[in-house]
């Protein structure tokens, strides 16, 4: 019984603390209010949070399973790169929707420290690279491509959050354009680029060719690509 009530008491702390960054985005929130709510001392959310910091960090841990359960309801394309897509807009409607949480999530930087929970949808992001790489469809080593895609989608991301409004416009032309920047299909009238857009093209629409025709068109343009 003692470890239910227990369990009980963290997690009315932590409902009425998520309560209160949703309500109140980018403010410091009050410890006092938030045990008033939860019913409960000081010292009890002391105990189980050991400091402000400790229970603001359960709270960005609350926001990004919210976050992964979202995008987890959407199917994966098969296509990695378009999965890049699909996942960079799911990162920009969660921060629009939910500014409180992606505030404490990507905004609140403290040099050295990255919360844990950001590993898990970072590492589902080098995933995806790591499988366009695979592919042959990189000109940069995955994680480079995967850091490259994170912090123009943050930047994009928190943009709007501070400006209260959505510009679909402006992420699409920024998505594009670090998704071009991490195939080598950016520049134009370079020989490699347009092989790149060739490539990329191909492995974006394997249905024209046909799979087999595909991944053999792929492998030359790949070992064009390597000579240019």
């Amino acid at each position: 019984m003692t470890q239910i009530a227990n369990a009980d008491t963290r997690t009315r702390l932590l409902d009425a603390a998520a309560e209160q960054v949703a309500a109140t985005p980018g403010e410091d929130i009050s410890l006092r209010a938030i045990c008033a709510q939860a019913g409960v001392k000081m010292p009890t959310l002391y105990h189980f949070f050991g400091s402000k910091q400790g229970l603001l960090d359960a709270v960005v841990e609350r926001g990004f399973d919210l976050y992964l359960a979202e995008k987890g309801a959407h199917e994966p394309s098969g296509d990695p790169i378009q999965d890049l897509r699909d996942g960079w807009d799911a990162h920009v409607a969660f921060g629009i929707a939910n500014p409180g949480f992606y505030t404490l999530m990507y905004g609140q930087v403290h040099p050295g420290h990255a919360p844990e929970a950001q590993e898990r949808p970072s590492a589902m992001l080098r995933a995806l690279t790591q499988a366009a790489a695979d592919q042959g469809r990189l000109t940069v080593p995955p994680d480079q491509a995967a850091a490259h895609i994170l912090v123009a989608n943050i930047g994009v991301t928190l943009r709007q959050i501070i400006l209260a409004e959505e510009d679909r416009a402006l992420s699409v032309a920024v998505r594009e354009g670090a998704i071009a920047a991490i195939t080598g299909t950016a520049a134009t009238g370079n020989r490699h680029a347009e092989i790149h857009r060739v490539l990329e093209y191909a492995a974006a629409n394997p249905d024209i060719l046909g799979a087999a025709e595909t991944q053999l068109l792929t492998k030359w343009l790949r070992t064009l690509a390597e000579s240019s």
